[in-house]
């Protein structure tokens, strides 16, 4: 699908589009790191979660992938993941995390149709407003994430989900957005 910015190499990462075009990437990468990994009332897991999930209704599999990695390093069960896109109400989830999810999803296919009773949902089950406005943010960052990977014709994640190795999955634990930025050379070395 690379061949949508012919500049790009085929098949073509998000590093490399990042590299080609790194304006605006340093600005970027330090909001996936507040808002996936700084203070919230959700969880770093609940938020890559949400990040799966919305990529998951966009069908963005490089996302998708990316984040489905993060989110199992975080705790979330590789059943649950799956079981989520398919039928919501039925994976096996956290029962409060459920209208969270319901509503991102409003959120990605219809938006304007989002009303009260959306939230209200929410905040029944256990949520504050902070945390629906957290998860509103992690929902329209992946919404531009998938429109960034997409259009430019990023390809799936290269790392098979079936065989992310335990230390795959630390690795993830341990590293923020901006440590992909200084292994692209678009952020300065830590310290620096």
């Amino acid at each position: 699908m690379s061949h949508l910015f012919p500049s790009l190499p085929d098949p073509a990462g998000l590093g490399d589009v990042f590299r080609q075009y790194p304006t605006t990437v340093p600005p970027l990468l330090e909001y996936h790191d507040r808002l996936l990994r700084g203070d919230s009332p959700l969880s770093v897991a609940e938020r890559e979660l949400i990040a799966a999930y919305v990529s998951a209704l966009n069908a963005c599999q490089f996302c998708h992938g990316a984040h489905l990695l993060y989110a199992r390093a975080f705790g979330i069960s590789a059943e649950a993941l799956d079981a989520m896109v398919t039928d919501l109400d039925a994976a096996p989830l956290e029962a409060r995390q459920k209208p969270l999810l319901a509503y991102v999803a409003k959120l990605t296919r219809e938006p304007a149709s989002l009303r009260r009773e959306d939230a209200e949902a929410v905040y029944a089950a256990g949520w504050s407003e902070r945390a629906l406005y957290d998860a509103i943010q992690v929902c329209a960052l992946f919404n531009f994430m998938n429109r960034i990977v997409e259009g430019t014709g990023v390809s799936a994640y290269p790392l098979d989900l079936e065989k992310a190795s335990e230390a795959d999955l630390a690795a993830r634990r341990n590293r923020s957005y901006a440590d992909f930025g200084r292994e692209l050379g678009i952020l300065p070395p830590e310290g620096a």
